[in-house]
């Protein structure tokens, strides 16, 4: 009931035009266009950078072996894309890294749920979680070729091992900071287990929660790089690949770029999903 009303409230505040302590529907256009002119500004330096480079490029300061040019990055992609070697390689790389994102989360709450709920669960799981996000993951790699082969499990299980980690230390974070008076309260309301941790606890770490899902994202795109260079036959990691035997600097910066893109996105995604969950919250609604 609590959350119903705050969300209405939120929802009052952010809808129409504020109003000003007379009454008075205060003008907006006036910080829209300052919320615009602000935006534009943060394009100029990049925007600049480019034109150095291309500048420096053009003029022969950079090769186009050490360092391709933007206008020659611009057509590489379009001619990747005309012929669908872009259009393949993405599509591989976008089912391995979702399905190790999405083992990851499934592994990642399990283990956090253990190790939050239960004194016992935490002896049994945290251990050895901590031991082994500390192990290198390049280190892992010739064990994960050993125990399954070089098709694509072992690419998959490496970005599930690299995004499991965030999920689960956030989510067990989240799970110990409950505040005790709700915990309190839940009991004297005369709720159960199981309804306390549906009720007041996961609710409570959903925000631990989409923070680590939004590390994970990132780290399910770094671990994609590594997993994609391990006897690949497709994916973006492999076209960079063999562009490097090749020298063609401008095929790799593609495959960077769209690394760089779809890592963007999904973080947005991943934002907009917590915007929509938190909605009780008022800073979601700022952020928005």
């Amino acid at each position: 009931m609590l959350d119903a009303v705050l969300a209405q409230g939120s929802r009052i505040g952010l809808g129409g035009n504020a109003r000003t302590t007379t009454g008075q529907v205060a003008p907006r256009p006036r910080r829209a266009l300052h919320l615009h002119l602000g935006s534009m500004r943060r394009l100029v330096s990049p925007l600049l950078l480019l034109a150095v480079w291309q500048a420096a490029s053009s003029t022969g300061l950079v090769s186009a072996q050490t360092l391709a040019s933007p206008l020659q990055i611009m057509l590489t992609a379009r001619d990747l894309l005309n012929d669908g070697t872009l259009t393949h390689n993405l599509a591989v790389s976008l089912v391995r890294a979702g399905v190790g994102l999405g083992l990851a989360i499934v592994i990642g709450v399990s283990l956090a749920l253990v190790a939050g709920l239960s004194r016992i669960g935490e002896d049994l799981v945290d251990a050895p979680i901590q031991m082994l996000r500390t192990i290198p993951v390049l280190a892992l790699v010739p064990m994960f070729i050993l125990w399954f082969g070089i098709g694509e499990m072992p690419k998959i299980l490496l970005v599930t091992l690299g995004a499991t980690f965030p999920i689960y230390l956030n989510l067990y974070k989240g799970i110990r900071a409950i505040d005790p008076k709700l915990l309190e309260a839940a009991r004297t309301l005369g709720l159960t287990h199981g309804e306390t941790v549906r009720h007041v606890i996961l609710p409570g770490a959903l925000p631990d929660l989409l923070v680590g899902l939004r590390f994970s994202v990132g780290i399910s795109w770094l671990m994609l790089v590594v997993a994609e260079q391990v006897n690949a036959n497709a994916g973006i990691g492999h076209m960079m690949m063999d562009a490097e035997d090749f020298l063609r600097t401008d095929i790799i910066l593609v495959g960077m770029l769209v690394y760089a893109l779809f890592g963007l996105a999904s973080d947005q995604g991943v934002r907009l999903l917590e915007r929509r969950l938190l909605v009780w919250r008022p800073q979601a609604h700022r952020r928005g």
